[in-house]
């Protein structure tokens, strides 16, 4: 990439920037919003000027400019402390020496696969090198100890300074109510399979990818996992030496080579009294590793509240604003632009804040407008701020979080990822049936969606949250077109090159989704009450102590 000429890029952000918000008399979204400012504003974000948005790079920096001076002249007030857009915080940049070593032996046999093409590996901790020696294989299920559920893959099978071959997403028997049925749980999430063989003492830890059971395919892993990586600094060393995926094909011939056929022992760790199983061969891991800490930023805009007594609450409307910078080229790109992934999302929430701060009259609570970095590394940006917040967890409302945009046109539906677990689903309810359209619950809820962005660690706060997928039952195509079309776009364009801006999107959808969402954050913003979790809901309880101990 070309060295950034700044001059040129303060011109252009002034060009895009608008002439300063002024109040309409109207509370209307539909006359408040703009289309055409939304496709300025992704069109921006997402273009080769800005590399790709890796945490660290140049191009970050240029985003956190650009969303700041957005939100400067929106009329938002600065979100971090009394004078500041920016909160300011450290990542650990991770890059692994490609001379990796992995292999599997039995003594007689040894496997010895290829990197990226059979395998993805990355450290465990935070140290300067990995080095694992004929520690034992051990085929441990789904890796989960889910008492409520009476289910522990572990029993009391010790695997202290082993490594663990691990099935991804959680079981399914064919019970609806188990487990969630078909939905993913948190439980079925890489992230909690790596904790809990860190629990139990293992020494590594291997995940088998499928297309079915992580959502999207193999190039995916590659994308996301083989450049450099993010994580938030850390004293704490966990018994974790690397983390893996491999595939599937890599799997059988793993699990064969120790007289094992993989299906079988998948089949097995469908039942409760699955116990771990000792494969008889050894692993070997080696590779360098290299860190660096590199400063980075969530951009934060305040439109504080009017209301003396709920002022001092708010709504957090969220969207990350980094990508996977610069990798692999594909058809000689290597620019990974993340247009809908997410500086859809950025633009939105600038949309949005563009019109509540024109609105003929304030809310009663105050609206926070959050761009967080680091989403794609681990939900990293959102897991700082949940931390460290601008507002106390117990007076957060709600976090509206966007992630991706409708970019193919109006749809009759309204999809709803988390859809049961809070009481801002009715909320959305109530404003969807006015534009005749009808709710349904996430529509590929085997993905886990609710648990891979940003909504999560508002969540695990104990604030209910909103997060909408895209439709299926798109206007005036046949049935079935919307499920054709975001498969294919997973397969092509997800965390690859090909997601970039296009004129040709169809943002009717978007629009619509969008004065949606303002009349949802209207509503919870002027409501007497806060949402609430619902009875059963995996977070309903931190918040019933939080506001306890408020109390």
């Amino acid at each position: 990439m070309k060295p950034v000429n700044f001059c040129t890029l303060i011109i252009v952000t002034l060009l895009l920037a608008g002439s300063g918000c002024s109040r309409q008399d109207t509370n209307d979204p539909s006359k408040l919003l703009n289309e055409r400012s939304l496709r300025a504003r992704t069109k921006f974000l997402s273009d080769d000027l800005l590399g790709g948005r890796a945490p660290g790079s140049t191009g970050s920096l240029i985003a956190q400019r650009y969303i700041a001076s957005e939100m400067q002249q929106i009329g938002l007030s600065p979100g971090s402390g009394d004078t500041s857009y920016y909160q300011s915080f450290e990542m650990l940049e991770t890059n692994i020496d490609k001379k990796i070593a992995l292999d599997f032996n039995t003594g007689n046999k040894r496997i010895t696969p290829q990197y990226f093409d059979d395998f993805i590996v990355f450290p465990g901790n935070q140290e300067g090198s990995v080095a694992v020696d004929d520690a034992e294989l051990v085929f441990a299920g789904y890796g989960i100890k889910a008492p409520e559920f009476n289910w522990d893959d572990f029993k009391d099978v010790d695997v202290k300074g082993k490594v663990l071959l691990l099935m991804n997403n959680d079981p399914d028997n064919g019970d609806p109510e188990f487990f969630g049925g078909k939905a993913r749980l948190y439980y079925g999430r890489w992230d909690y399979k790596y904790e809990q063989a860190a629990k139990m003492g293992a020494i590594g830890a291997i995940i088998i990818h499928t297309d079915q059971s992580a959502g999207y395919p193999w190039q995916v892993v590659q994308t996301s996992w083989s450049g450099s990586l993010f994580e938030l600094p850390s004293e704490e060393k966990t018994s974790m030496e690397f983390k893996a995926w491999v595939t599937e094909k890599l799997a059988y011939t793993i699990t064969e080579l120790s007289g094992n056929n993989l299906d079988e022992l998948r089949k097995k760790a469908q039942q409760q009294d699955f116990k771990p199983v000792m494969l008889g061969i050894k692993v070997h891991c080696s590779f360098g590793v290299n860190h660096k800490p590199v400063k980075v930023s969530n951009v934060i805009g305040l439109l504080p509240g009017g209301d003396p007594d709920l002022s001092n609450q708010a709504i957090v409307i969220s969207a990350h604003y980094d990508h996977l910078g610069t990798g692999k080229p594909v058809q000689g790109d290597s620019i990974y632009n993340g247009a809908l992934d997410n500086a859809s999302g950025v633009a939105s929430i600038l949309e949005l804040a563009d019109a509540f701060a024109k609105m003929k009259s304030s809310l009663r609570r105050s609206l926070v407008f959050l761009a967080v970095d680091g989403e794609e590394s681990g939900l990293l940006g959102s897991l700082y701020y949940s931390e460290h917040p601008t507002f106390p967890p117990e007076n957060i409302a709600a976090d509206i979080n966007i992630d991706g945009a409708n970019i193919w046109g109006k749809t009759k539906d309204v999809v709803l990822i988390g859809y049961g677990k809070s009481t801002i689903d009715e909320i959305v309810k109530k404003y969807a049936g006015t534009q005749d359209r009808y709710v349904v619950p996430d529509l590929t809820p085997e993905q886990g969606s609710f648990y891979r962005s940003d909504q999560l660690n508002f969540a695990k706060k104990g604030i209910p949250a909103l997060y909408m997928g895209t439709g299926q039952d798109f206007i005036n195509k046949p049935e079935g077109w919307g499920k054709e079309i975001k498969e294919e776009w997973i397969r092509k364009k997800y965390h690859q090159p090909g997601d970039e801006y296009d004129p040709a999107w169809n943002l009717a959808g978007q629009m619509e989704d969008l004065v949606l969402i303002f009349n949802v954050i209207e509503d919870i913003a002027d409501d007497d009450n806060m949402p609430a979790w619902l009875p059963g809901a995996e977070f309903e309880s931190i918040r019933k102590n939080k506001v306890t101990d408020e109390k």
